[in-house]
């Protein structure tokens, strides 16, 4: 009984503290975002050398996705996720120097250590989460990446009383950094020790599965999984990239509003995680999804028809709340079998994580050409193809019956 109620509050602590850890990049993304048509005007930054410069985000989560298995069977997630938080950092204050030195390098640069410490971050706390998951035999990953869009909503929330106070970017984003930092030290010594690492007692199938990874890349269902982690990722990356100044430059507003439209996106995205856990144990992942991707694609489609910024906001808002399910609903159905659950969770990772950090700035090329609104054409094709594979989430089980 006495090893019972410790198991259960150790649940509850690393629960907690993954919480915690969720919403810290939410945090640091979203004032970055938030601030971003001021960023573009200290740099005096085109639409595509804004395109490229954010480019460095992608290109060092890249490297960060890519090399976070490894890493992680290594030194255990752990290990890698305070690392990783400690580069976001670093990349915060970099980005919010260059803005105010006005150094265009110098943000590519910070970006680029922001997105190395995302790319590991992201891969170390969503396989901490898919093992959380299967430990408490509970739908959690969608409230967990609520976690992340209430720090995405916090961030922007927060950055839209910056702007109206008039507060410098780089004043602002040093102050985020102190944030995280505290966040950090309150909630790390609460993580398990050892999720991912390698150890001696691995079944010779979990040790053949994390050794030769390109395996996994063969199964259909993992890559149609990753399919609809790509669609609804990209929806998401879109949005949280390029959404404020879609709003400006598109509707002609002022920079809060851009905000605030940005803002009411995040809500819906925090709303829809908020209800996923339960939606989901109540009719499944399947109708859940295809549901939501449905939402995702009238919303869009509304923001991308429209010149009227009222109906531009219902949109988003349909445009959030449906993107808001995809990633999670992904990341559980690939931890769905616990021999392979590393790898599959860190590929799953990689195609999300790279839609959603790579597809923003190519859509911002093609925003030079044909202006961000219409360039989210590319965003619905994207939603559409999430909707065809969303049969592939259910558990390995239920297909077979199927």
């Amino acid at each position: 009984m006495l090893n019972k109620n410790a198991r259960k509050n150790h649940l509850i602590l690393s629960r907690n503290a993954l919480f915690v850890i969720f919403a810290l990049p939410g945090i640091a993304l979203a004032s970055w975002v938030a601030r971003t048509p001021e960023v573009r005007d200290a740099l005096e930054a085109s639409t595509a050398q804004m395109g490229w410069i954010i480019f460095g985000l992608a290109l060092g989560s890249m490297v960060g996705l890519l090399s976070a298995s490894r890493a992680i069977a290594r030194t255990g997630a752990r290990f890698v996720t305070i690392s990783s938080i400690l580069c976001v950092i670093a990349g915060t204050a970099a980005i919010g120097t260059g803005t105010y030195l006005s150094i265009s390098m110098l943000v590519f640069t910070g970006l680029m250590i922001f997105g190395l410490g995302n790319g590991f971050l992201e891969v170390a706390i969503n396989l901490e989460g898919a093992v959380l998951e299967r430990a408490a035999h509970k739908t959690l990953l969608p409230a967990l990446h609520a976690s992340f869009s209430g720090g995405t909503l916090l961030g922007a929330a927060w950055s839209a009383l910056m702007i109206a106070l008039h507060i410098s970017v780089h004043v602002h984003l040093f102050i985020v950094c102190v944030i995280v930092t505290a966040a950090l030290l309150f909630s790390y010594r609460y993580l398990p020790y050892g999720t991912g690492k390698d150890h001696p007692r691995r079944t010779k199938k979990e040790k053949n599965s994390s050794e030769h990874p390109w395996k996994v890349w063969k199964e259909p269902r993992t890559l149609l999984i990753g399919l609809v982690v790509l669609g609804m990722a990209f929806a998401e990356g879109s949005a949280n990239d390029w959404l404020p100044l879609a709003m400006v430059d598109g509707l002609n507003v002022q920079h809060i509003t851009g905000s605030a439209i940005f803002v009411l996106f995040l809500t819906a995205m925090f709303i829809g995680r908020i209800a996923g856990g339960f939606l989901i144990d109540q009719f499944g992942r399947v109708p859940v999804l295809r549901i939501a991707s449905i939402l995702a694609f009238l919303g869009l489609a509304l923001v991308i028809l429209t010149g009227y910024l009222p109906v531009a906001a219902i949109g988003v808002f349909l445009w959030g709340l449906g993107t808001s399910l995809g990633f999670p609903i992904g990341i559980s159905a690939a931890g769905d079998e616990p021999e392979g659950a590393i790898t599959r969770v860190s590929i799953v990772s990689i195609i999300g994580y790279s839609a959603f950090l790579v597809g923003p700035p190519v859509l911002g090329l093609f925003g030079e050409l044909m202006g961000l609104l219409n360039a989210f054409v590319i965003v619905l094709i994207a939603i559409f193809l999430a909707v065809v594979a969303s049969s592939s989430v259910n558990k390995p089980h239920q297909q077979l019956n199927e």
